[in-house]
């Protein structure tokens, strides 16, 4: 576990810990950084691994499904979590729950609060953590299957998050959002080449190589810039509860449909490290956009960030008995 500590999560918490600095020191917009993050490199990332990938498309196929069955499983036990242990209807002071004493008040209308708990569960950090923590922890093909995580974690964050959070459109708003990702279209690109057998021109190859070797490091930048605007936590019931089935319910949910689909190797390793990350940022993002408790989502994924790091590392150290 020490070695998981040291080799893997100790680079990854560095190069985040630039960003929470940077952070800390000047006015970033991290609307605008994120937006460069996902508009101009990861969508290189996501072709330049499809085309070199060695991940079959059974392989591709049987980890998405055993992704979105995961999140399915987890979903449920959430809801049940949730209406057992959110607080009755009230108006409730975040900052007095959390014993601070100050903060404004926040509606404590237990249905969006349990749609909150829901969300921050099946929402991971599959892109800012999972990737770089995959790639130390699992080499290039681990990070290949990661990515695959990745663009499903993307397809769940972007149609079920919103419609989960209260978006007004609906699930259908979410779908016009996932098709309008340059991701998505570079992906179906990379599909295309991949599938006719043809090959990108090598400037071009090499250009989006250069945006594809920047992205992991500049996601990482991005968790550090999200966690050094909001870091504080409040230790409300539904923190509690969402951080819990986050870093715990879900990694076992993803053992359990692993074998259930007959997962094995490089590819149950890959599933079960993926859902062992935190809650993913756009959680908050999402519950800032749709929610009226934007507070819960963000002491969520800061919580969940911090408590995950040694747990993760002991995954990494168990992964190889899987």
């Amino acid at each position: 576990m020490l070695g998981a500590l040291v080799n893997v999560i100790l680079p990854v918490v560095l190069v985040a810990c630039v960003g929470f600095v940077l952070a800390r020191l000047f006015p970033i917009d991290i609307d605008s950084v994120n937006k460069v993050s996902l508009y101009g490199f990861t969508p290189a990332l996501a072709y330049a691994t499809v085309v070199t990938t060695k991940v079959s498309a059974r392989d591709s196929l049987m980890l998405t499904g055993a992704y979105l069955a995961a999140m399915t499983l987890a979903a449920v036990v959430a809801v049940a979590a949730a209406h057992l242990l959110t607080p009755a209807p009230s108006k409730v002071s975040v900052g007095s729950a959390a014993g601070s004493g100050s903060g404004p008040p926040v509606t404590g209308e237990p249905h969006g609060t349990r749609r909150i708990v829901v969300g921050c569960t099946i929402i991971g950090n599959n892109g800012n953590f999972g990737l770089p923590i995959a790639l130390l922890a699992l080499g290039k093909q681990g990070l290949d299957q990661a990515l695959v995580i990745f663009i499903a974690s993307l397809l769940v964050m972007f149609t079920i998050g919103p419609a989960l959070l209260g978006a007004r459109d609906g699930l259908m708003g979410g779908i016009k959002r996932v098709l309008l990702l340059p991701v998505t279209w570079a992906l179906v690109a990379a599909l295309v080449m991949r599938g006719s057998g043809a090959s990108t021109p090598a400037p071009l190859m090499s250009s989006i190589q250069l945006l594809a070797d920047a992205a992991v490091p500049l996601v990482l930048l991005c968790l550090g810039l999200q966690l050094g605007q909001n870091l504080k936590v409040h230790l409300t019931r539904p923190v509690l509860v969402s951080v819990g089935l986050r870093v715990v319910v879900v990694p076992l949910a993803a053992l359990l449909v692993g074998h259930a689909f007959g997962l094995s190797g490089l590819t149950l390793q890959s599933l079960v490290l993926a859902c062992a990350m935190p809650t993913a940022v756009n959680a908050y993002m999402l519950a800032r956009e749709f929610s009226d408790d934007p507070r819960t989502a963000a002491s969520a994924v800061a919580l969940s960030t911090f408590v995950s790091i040694p747990l993760i590392a002991l995954v990494i150290t168990l992964l190889p008995g899987l």
